[in-house]
């Protein structure tokens, strides 16, 4: 594998900034895992790798000014959009330290022996341990939450495994800068700069998912490159979870009462969710069903002039906005397929966005139209005009899984009239979210989030967003007649950690 230079590329021009790094080779990418594996037992402490999250946050803070101006060279999101994303990025690994703090994703479960019970029940601890090195495949649109110190790494740090990030081609120069930020804030714990790792190459991400001592790894990325890691991780000698976010359409169901009551707002919403970043979110809504009649009419009246007054925009890179225009231009070339507002090319650098429509029934069995059940990245959305419910049903019997699916009802089938609940349950075995009278875009770092969902929108069905991401990469062990003196400090009688667990069948705070 040779090495090969690293170049930051400006998106809104095309052009090479600097030079930042070369690609690893298969030898860089070995020293590199070692190096993360030798770092396993500095992350031992609980108390210190909480605080090392904590001392990453502030450090990427009050690097925030430099961070986002190169960011914003590299991606051209505009510092607005970025010093959000820094912000989130800076609660995720604080949120992940308040969690490691508090001990519960251990998961810690205690039982007595119970001669009584049938059959016999032994003296049993279990808990979790963390998995080992992890894989962290950077995103292009996020390059802050789902990048060096994304989500990924946040997650795998707090459950105590060291990283090894494959950065993404679009912010090199970004991801040298963050990494850093990452290491000094470990070297103030003692902990090696080795716990997070940094590889640049495509041929270093493919080494780097068949390294021996990589455990796991997470990907956010398209489906053609997911699937080629998760293949690649499931044909080791010894496979591995690969916990991949991989593609979405995330599709939105207006209903014809929903339509009438506010065809406006909707129509207005639509279009600020599906052109927001440029159209760059995993989860914009990428179909829309809309029914026909006047009511419909309406909102998509309401969408064609928003979309309209949409300033045309600059994607990642422009690999992706050929990739847009030749999205589009092929879906528009379909029979039948109507483009009330054009999407393509806005200018040398950058994109127009704009929305398709197409009769529902044209969607409800397999063929030529099959290509507009397929994500297209960028600000484009499609609008399938149904007759009626069976209709609509037969769309959404089709389409596979996705990280959202959304249902906009009317005042009173949201109160329980009307066919709300049913739709609801529809929509449930699509996605890992499931709103109502909101709008996909916008995914809240929170508890209870759940960002995932059934193939090809996750690989897993686990979340990449929220405190039981940490849950990825860990796994069970459970010591049997264990004596006391021999156990961890988490599975003993005293808990001496002072941690919640399950002592007994009985929940301890």
């Amino acid at each position: 594998m040779a090495a090969a230079p690293v170049w930051s590329v400006d998106p809104r021009t095309g052009k090479q900034r600097e030079q930042v790094a070369v690609e690893a080779t298969a030898q860089e990418v070995d020293a590199a895992v070692r190096a993360a594996h030798d770092a396993r037992a500095s992350l031992a402490d609980r108390t210190v790798r909480a605080a090392f999250l904590r001392t990453a946050a502030d450090r990427l803070e009050a690097a925030k000014d430099q961070l986002v101006e190169a960011a914003d060279a590299e991606t051209a999101l505009g510092p607005v959009r970025l010093t959000g994303e820094l912000a989130r990025t800076c609660y995720q690994l604080r949120a992940f330290a308040g969690i490691v703090d508090e001990g519960a994703f251990l998961d810690v479960v205690i039982n007595h022996p119970d001669d009584t019970a049938t059959p016999p029940i032994p003296d049993l601890r279990r808990y979790k341990v963390p998995l080992g090195v992890v894989a962290v495949y950077s995103a292009s649109n996020f390059p802050f939450a789902f990048s060096v110190a994304g989500g990924d790494t946040a997650s795998a740090l707090g459950a105590g495994c060291p990283v090894v990030v494959k950065a993404h081609p679009d912010h090199p120069g970004l991801s040298e800068l963050v990494a850093a930020v990452l290491r000094a804030a470990a070297a103030e714990h003692g902990i090696p700069a080795g716990v997070v790792g940094l590889v640049h190459g495509f041929e270093a991400g493919v080494e780097l998912v068949k390294h021996p001592l990589v455990a796991a790894a997470g990907f956010t990325g398209s489906i053609r490159g997911g699937r080629a890691l998760f293949d690649a991780a499931a044909a080791r000698p010894v496979p591995i979870p690969f916990h991949g976010e991989l593609g979405s359409l995330n599709p939105v169901v207006i209903t014809e009462a929903a339509a009438a009551e506010r065809a406006e707002a909707i129509g207005t919403g639509l279009a600020g969710s599906m052109t927001l970043g440029v159209g760059q979110f995993c989860v914009k809504p990428g179909l829309v069903l809309v029914p026909s009649g006047a009511a419909g009419d309406g909102l998509v009246k309401s969408l064609t002039d928003a979309v309209s007054d949409t300033d045309a925009g600059v994607l990642l890179d422009h690999r992706m906005r050929d990739n847009f225009i030749a999205g589009v231009a092929e879906r528009v070339e379909l029979p039948d397929v109507e483009s009330p507002v054009t999407p393509g090319a806005g200018g040398e650098h950058t994109v127009s966005a704009g929305f398709l429509t197409v009769a529902a029934d044209k969607l409800a069995e397999e063929g030529a139209y099959d290509l507009l059940l397929e994500e297209c990245f960028g600000p484009v959305t499609v609008v399938a005009r149904y007759d009626d419910d069976a209709q609509a049903r037969a769309v959404l019997s089709r389409l596979p899984g996705n990280l959202t699916a959304t249902v906009h009802l009317s005042a009173e089938e949201a109160a329980g009239e009307g066919r709300g609940a049913e739709i609801l349950a529809e929509l449930t075995p699509l996605a890992g979210r499931v709103l109502v009278n909101g709008w996909p875009t916008g995914v809240a770092v929170a508890p209870a989030q759940h960002h995932g969902g059934p193939y090809p929108a996750t690989t897993s069905t686990s979340t990449s967003v929220g405190g039981t991401a940490i849950e990825r990469w860990m796994r069970p062990v459970a010591y049997q007649g264990a004596p006391q003196a021999l156990l961890p400090p988490e599975l003993r009688d005293d808990n001496p950690l002072g941690l919640p667990r399950r002592f007994n069948n009985h929940l301890e705070r």
